[in-house]
Protein backbone atom coordinates (compact mmCIF):
# COMPACT_ATOMS: atom_id res chain seq x y z
CA UNK A 1 0.00 0.00 0.00
CA UNK A 2 2.59 2.54 0.67
CA UNK A 3 3.48 2.40 -2.97
CA UNK A 4 0.01 3.46 -4.00
CA UNK A 5 0.12 6.57 -1.84
CA UNK A 6 3.43 7.57 -3.25
CA UNK A 7 2.17 7.04 -6.75
CA UNK A 8 -0.87 9.26 -6.16
CA UNK A 9 1.27 12.00 -4.71
CA UNK A 10 3.70 11.81 -7.54
CA UNK A 11 0.80 11.89 -10.07
CA UNK A 12 -0.65 14.97 -8.40
CA UNK A 13 2.62 16.83 -8.57
CA UNK A 14 3.03 15.92 -12.21
CA UNK A 15 -0.49 17.18 -12.94
CA UNK A 16 0.20 20.42 -11.18
CA UNK A 17 3.42 20.84 -13.04
CA UNK A 18 1.73 20.13 -16.38
CA UNK A 19 -1.07 22.65 -15.90
CA UNK A 20 0.35 26.07 -15.56
CA UNK A 21 -2.11 27.90 -13.38
CA UNK A 22 -1.59 31.56 -13.17
CA UNK A 23 -2.02 33.21 -9.83
CA UNK A 24 -2.98 36.82 -9.45
CA UNK A 25 -2.21 39.18 -6.67
CA UNK A 26 -4.85 41.54 -5.33
CA UNK A 27 -3.26 44.41 -7.25
CA UNK A 28 -3.47 42.41 -10.49
CA UNK A 29 -7.16 41.62 -9.91
CA UNK A 30 -7.86 45.26 -9.12
CA UNK A 31 -6.15 46.47 -12.29
CA UNK A 32 -8.03 43.88 -14.42
CA UNK A 33 -11.37 44.94 -12.91
CA UNK A 34 -10.52 48.63 -13.37
CA UNK A 35 -9.59 48.02 -17.02
CA UNK A 36 -12.84 46.12 -17.63
CA UNK A 37 -14.92 48.85 -15.94
CA UNK A 38 -13.16 51.51 -18.00
CA UNK A 39 -14.04 49.69 -21.26
CA UNK A 40 -17.68 49.29 -20.21
CA UNK A 41 -17.96 52.94 -19.18
CA UNK A 42 -16.54 54.04 -22.53
CA UNK A 43 -19.29 52.08 -24.29
CA UNK A 44 -21.93 54.14 -22.47
CA UNK A 45 -20.07 57.44 -22.20
CA UNK A 46 -22.66 59.25 -24.33
CA UNK A 47 -25.61 57.82 -22.36
CA UNK A 48 -26.46 61.13 -20.66
CA UNK A 49 -26.51 63.04 -23.97
CA UNK A 50 -28.65 60.38 -25.61
CA UNK A 51 -31.00 60.37 -22.63
CA UNK A 52 -31.42 64.16 -22.88
CA UNK A 53 -32.17 63.88 -26.60
CA UNK A 54 -34.68 61.10 -26.01
CA UNK A 55 -36.40 63.12 -23.28
CA UNK A 56 -36.57 66.17 -25.57
CA UNK A 57 -38.01 64.03 -28.37
CA UNK A 58 -40.62 62.54 -26.01
CA UNK A 59 -41.62 66.02 -24.83
CA UNK A 60 -41.94 67.30 -28.41
CA UNK A 61 -43.94 64.24 -29.40
CA UNK A 62 -46.27 64.73 -26.44
CA UNK A 63 -46.74 68.41 -27.31
CA UNK A 64 -47.53 67.58 -30.93
CA UNK A 65 -49.88 64.85 -29.77
CA UNK A 66 -51.69 67.40 -27.65
CA UNK A 67 -52.00 69.73 -30.64
CA UNK A 68 -53.21 66.87 -32.80
CA UNK A 69 -55.70 65.85 -30.15
CA UNK A 70 -56.97 69.43 -29.91
CA UNK A 71 -57.38 69.59 -33.67
CA UNK A 72 -59.27 66.29 -33.67
CA UNK A 73 -61.58 67.54 -30.92
CA UNK A 74 -62.27 70.76 -32.87
CA UNK A 75 -62.98 68.75 -36.01
CA UNK A 76 -65.37 66.49 -34.07
CA UNK A 77 -67.23 69.49 -32.65
CA UNK A 78 -67.53 71.07 -36.10
CA UNK A 79 -68.73 67.78 -37.56
CA UNK A 80 -71.44 67.58 -34.89
CA UNK A 81 -72.56 71.12 -35.71
CA UNK A 82 -72.62 70.30 -39.41
CA UNK A 83 -74.66 67.16 -38.77
CA UNK A 84 -77.16 69.15 -36.69
CA UNK A 85 -77.48 71.81 -39.41
CA UNK A 86 -77.96 69.16 -42.10
CA UNK A 87 -80.60 67.38 -39.99
CA UNK A 88 -82.45 70.66 -39.41
CA UNK A 89 -82.37 71.50 -43.12
CA UNK A 90 -83.59 68.02 -44.02
CA UNK A 91 -86.44 68.29 -41.49
CA UNK A 92 -87.35 71.75 -42.78
CA UNK A 93 -87.53 70.39 -46.34
CA UNK A 94 -89.74 67.50 -45.18
CA UNK A 95 -92.03 69.88 -43.29
CA UNK A 96 -92.35 72.15 -46.34
CA UNK A 97 -93.11 69.21 -48.60
CA UNK A 98 -95.75 67.74 -46.28
CA UNK A 99 -97.26 71.17 -45.66
CA UNK A 100 -97.59 71.76 -49.38
CA UNK A 101 -99.15 68.33 -49.97
CA UNK A 102 -101.55 68.45 -47.02
CA UNK A 103 -102.50 72.12 -47.03
CA UNK A 104 -101.55 72.56 -43.35
CA UNK A 105 -99.57 75.63 -42.35
CA UNK A 106 -95.81 74.95 -42.53
CA UNK A 107 -95.11 76.97 -39.36
CA UNK A 108 -97.53 74.82 -37.39
CA UNK A 109 -95.97 71.64 -38.73
CA UNK A 110 -92.49 72.94 -37.96
CA UNK A 111 -93.54 73.50 -34.35
CA UNK A 112 -94.46 69.81 -34.06
CA UNK A 113 -91.85 67.29 -33.04
CA UNK A 114 -91.88 64.83 -35.95
CA UNK A 115 -88.57 63.98 -37.54
CA UNK A 116 -89.46 61.48 -40.27
CA UNK A 117 -91.75 62.05 -43.20
CA UNK A 118 -94.31 59.58 -41.83
CA UNK A 119 -94.38 61.30 -38.42
CA UNK A 120 -94.79 64.72 -40.01
CA UNK A 121 -97.60 63.44 -42.27
CA UNK A 122 -99.37 61.95 -39.24
CA UNK A 123 -99.09 65.26 -37.41
CA UNK A 124 -100.37 67.13 -40.48
CA UNK A 125 -103.37 64.82 -40.62
CA UNK A 126 -104.00 65.39 -36.92
CA UNK A 127 -103.78 69.16 -37.33
CA UNK A 128 -106.02 69.04 -40.38
CA UNK A 129 -108.65 67.06 -38.45
CA UNK A 130 -108.47 69.46 -35.50
CA UNK A 131 -108.73 72.54 -37.71
CA UNK A 132 -111.66 71.11 -39.62
CA UNK A 133 -113.66 71.49 -36.43
CA UNK A 134 -112.73 75.18 -36.17
CA UNK A 135 -115.33 77.40 -37.89
CA UNK A 136 -114.04 79.47 -40.75
CA UNK A 137 -110.85 77.44 -41.26
CA UNK A 138 -110.39 75.89 -44.62
CA UNK A 139 -107.14 74.26 -45.72
CA UNK A 140 -105.96 75.01 -49.21
CA UNK A 141 -103.43 72.62 -50.76
CA UNK A 142 -102.62 75.19 -53.47
CA UNK A 143 -101.44 77.76 -50.94
CA UNK A 144 -97.93 76.23 -50.54
CA UNK A 145 -98.65 74.84 -47.11
CA UNK A 146 -100.33 77.94 -45.81
CA UNK A 147 -103.80 78.02 -44.39
CA UNK A 148 -106.47 80.06 -46.06
CA UNK A 149 -109.01 81.43 -43.67
CA UNK A 150 -112.31 82.62 -44.90
CA UNK A 151 -113.84 85.54 -43.13
CA UNK A 152 -116.67 84.54 -40.84
CA UNK A 153 -120.11 84.74 -42.46
CA UNK A 154 -122.30 87.41 -41.10
CA UNK A 155 -126.01 87.44 -41.10
CA UNK A 156 -126.12 91.18 -41.28
CA UNK A 157 -127.32 92.45 -44.65
CA UNK A 158 -125.38 95.18 -46.29
CA UNK A 159 -127.52 98.23 -46.90
CA UNK A 160 -126.74 100.71 -49.65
Amino acid sequence: MPETNETLTQGATEETANTSERTFSQADVDSIVKERLKREREKFSDYDALKKKADAFDAAEEASKSELQKAVERADALQQKLDAIEAAAQRQALVASVAKDSGVDAELLAAMNGTTEDEIKAQADLLKAKFAAVPGYKSDPHDNGGAHREPPKRDIPIVF
